[in-house]
């Protein structure tokens, strides 16, 4: 759901000095320079802050965030703290490079496998299974950035389908490129108002130069930028109250939150309280954890979401997991993975993620065909009646020119331009240092195309080389890191297959805001359960290698095309984000196998703070398609979960839109509710409220909302580093 950001409001452009109506409708490109060193510093420097916080908390819950929004937020707040040292303004298409660095950084610790499948590979996987496998430093990194390019190469072909010709609403891209302008302080927002994506979708529609702008210069010339409402000073000095007042709750929520982390070093029982009494939390794991964190992340959220988690969370550990030991169909301790109900029920959460993924992926990928179906055999059935069968293949002269041979430009030819046509032209251009800066001898530069001018957008020659050259390295990352035991056709059927599910997975981002990459890790596991055999010794680690190549690429195509429809808004050149990508996977890939090692070297995995849910996840489900096995009647409650949620997935998917999708459980929500522990969904749900109060019943911009989420978040994960320090230390807990 995007949240509500405020209404935008046609209105002349700031450009040129004299305006008439005749010039109403025309656009410009945005000033500013799209790529630049500080900017990439400003993005690593954030997404180190991300990156540790990722790990920390996707090995807690196998739960990250891709933190966009704060990531804008905070290097809007790093160059307006430095505002009076730099040599030319921070505008919002560097804003765009910032989080896009930032972003390819974050996701590092879920894209390579971090926090799910290599403590699957490490401390899960049996001898009978050629594990556990114990990957020092070196080959760590070598895994990771072999896994972390493919996928930002592949979305770059995908933009053009699905954020130019398609138009998809990509919410969260939506929302950040919003709240970028807001920043920035020339767009506006008012309280219970909608923004329309359908009203703003073409490149550059949300840029600054385009919209009606709420500061204005400190003369009064003809013709300079016009101040809505007559009222300058008012509103000059709100946006600037705004911000100051933003900045101070930002640090206040982060100093709560390090606070908090701080004192669960020394009083670890601070992260279980039990609120339902001392049964409940010592038999059946019903406690709270009082996570700002986990708040913050349920802000993120929503209310939609966290209810749902906690849907999952009362039916499988209030109802399943007490069926289960008094039925002894889980014998064993609550919190026992083999034996206990903690382990039983995680085949039920994995059965609802099979059935979400499979139902929610062919819905994206058969709908279309659906779609346009019925018209096309209607064609084709004309086609027939008035020439035959030949008619299928016979192309006719429809009277419109020909598609020209550079897709990238689809502006008309030189011969058939008039002279309107002409103000679109490149202008004469001069470099500034770098290949992304290219700018107008005389700005501004008019452009009122669907796309990015040729020389911003990323070469055909380019994709095509570094698709080759990326796939290739995959392959040869993943044979150097496992050798033999992995062969190399699965490694190469599981890249192209990654490709192929990264469709589907982006669409769905684009459509419902949700990349599902659990379901589609899943998915690639089921088949590669089809292709290997069961009989193979390495059955198990296949699956594994499998199903993180796939949610790899789709991750970060999925990232990444939420970025591109952030900067497509804003105006931004792709180009710069794919490079700021590039380079923010790099670092977050090898920045990502330190930080794993690291916690990994100094605390118990799985544990007691690091449990490592998913990592379950990954080798229950290897072994469920390998042949392994399920425990006494876990089968039975897993394929009636699956038929509930696969009809539930289908409503689900129909009701996209209304109001009433809402309230239909999603899959993955409930799934992530039920394999983990009861604590942190309880945390998030009340993030999810707070969330609902804030937004739905007061009626209030979230802005403030976001700032308080990203303060809590941040907060706890670099602390966390303290505490890691502290334990390193062997300092005593209270």
């Amino acid at each position: 759901m995007a949240p509500d950001r405020g209404s935008i409001d046609d209105a002349p452009p700031p450009y040129p000095p004299e305006a008439d109506e005749d010039v109403e409708d025309v656009k410009y490109l945005p000033e500013g320079r799209h790529f630049t060193l500080r900017g990439v510093a400003a993005g690593l420097v954030v997404g180190l802050v991300i990156c540790f916080s990722n790990m920390y908390f996707g090995l807690q819950t196998g739960w990250i965030s891709m933190m966009t929004m704060p990531s804008s937020l905070l290097g809007f707040g790093i160059f307006k703290a430095l505002s009076r040292h730099l040599t030319f303004p921070f505008s919002p298409v560097e804003n765009v490079l910032v989080q896009s660095v930032a972003g390819g950084m974050a996701i590092m610790p879920l894209g390579c496998g971090f926090v799910g499948v290599l403590p699957a590979m490490e401390y899960l996987l049996k001898s009978s299974e050629q594990g556990p496998i114990n990957l020092s430093i070196w080959k760590l990194i070598i895994w990771s950035l072999g896994l972390c390019y493919f996928g930002v190469v592949f979305a770059v072909p995908l933009r053009r389908q699905v954020i130019i010709r398609e138009k998809l609403k990509f919410p969260s891209g939506f929302s950040t490129a919003v709240l970028i302008g807001v920043l920035h302080g020339k767009g506006h927002a008012q309280n219970g108002a909608a923004l329309d994506t359908s009203k703003a979708a073409t490149f550059g529609s949300l840029a600054l130069e385009n919209q009606p702008l709420l500061e204005t210069e400190d003369h009064n010339d003809e013709g300079i930028r016009a101040e809505p409402n007559d009222e300058p000073r008012g509103i000059k000095s709100t946006t600037q109250y705004s911000w100051s007042s933003n900045i101070r709750l930002l640090l206040i929520t982060f100093g709560i939150s390090g606070f908090y982390t701080l004192c669960t070093y020394f009083f670890p029982v601070l992260r279980n309280l039990p609120i339902f009494g001392t049964v409940a939390a010592n038999t059946w794991l019903w406690t709270l954890n009082p996570s700002f964190a986990y708040v913050g992340q349920g802000i993120i959220m929503g209310p939609s979401t966290t209810i749902h988690m906690l849907i999952g969370a009362v039916v499988g550990w209030a109802i399943l997991s007490p069926l289960a030991k008094y039925r002894g169909w889980a014998p064993g301790s609550i919190d026992d993975w083999d034996n206990g109900s903690k382990g039983w029920i995680v085949w039920t959460s994995l059965a609802i993620m099979l059935a979400d993924a499979v139902v929610s992926l062919g819905y994206i990928a058969f709908n279309p065909l659906f779609k346009r179906g019925p018209s096309f055999l209607a064609l084709v059935k004309r086609q027939v009646q008035h020439n035959g069968f030949r008619g299928i293949f016979s192309r006719r002269s429809t009277g419109y020119m020909p598609v020209q041979g550079n897709e990238d430009d689809s502006r008309p030819s030189v011969a058939t331009r008039n002279s309107e046509d002409a103000n679109s032209l490149p202008s004469p251009t001069i470099e500034h240092g770098n290949p992304f800066d290219v700018q107008p001898e005389d700005s501004p530069r008019t452009w009122d195309e669907d796309d990015a001018p040729p020389e911003q957008l990323v070469g055909n020659k380019t994709v095509s080389i570094g698709l080759v050259i990326s796939v290739l390295f995959c392959v040869a990352s993943i044979h150097i890191t496992f050798g033999n035991l992995v062969p190399l056709y699965a490694t190469v059927i599981a890249v192209f297959m990654a490709m192929i599910l990264s469709i589907m997975g982006v669409r769905a981002l684009g459509e419902t805001d949700l990349n599902p990459v659990s379901g589609i890790s899943k998915l690639a596991q089921l088949f590669f359960a089809l292709i290997i055999p069961q009989t193979h010794k390495s059955s198990v680690l296949i699956n594994l290698v499998a199903g993180a190549v796939s949610e790899a690429g789709a991750l970060q195509a999925g990232d990444l095309m939420q970025d591109l429809k952030t900067g497509h808004l804003l105006g931004a050149a792709p180009k710069a984000q794919f490079w700021g990508q590039i380079i923010g996977a790099t670092v977050g890939a090898v920045v990502s196998a330190f930080i794993y090692r690291l916690y990994t070297a100094v605390y118990e995995v799985p544990g007691d703070l690091f449990q490592v849910p998913t990592a379950f996840v990954w080798i229950f489900t290897a072994r469920l398609v390998t042949g392994k096995g399920l425990p006494y009647m876990a089968r039975e409650f897993a394929i009636g979960s699956a038929i509930i949620f696969a009809v539930l997935t289908a409503l689900r998917a129909k009701a996209i839109g209304k109001s009433w999708h809402a309230y239909i459980p999603g899959g993955i929500a409930v799934a992530v509710g039920m394999y983990n522990v009861p604590s942190f969904t309880l945390a998030r749900t009340i993030g999810g409220l707070i969330n609902w109060y804030w937004r739905v019943y007061l009626r209030k911009e979230d802005t403030p909302l976001i700032v308080v989420a990203s303060g809590f978040i941040l907060g706890e994960g670099f602390l966390s580093i303290i505490n890691l320090l502290l334990q390193s230390s062997q300092v005593p807990h209270l």
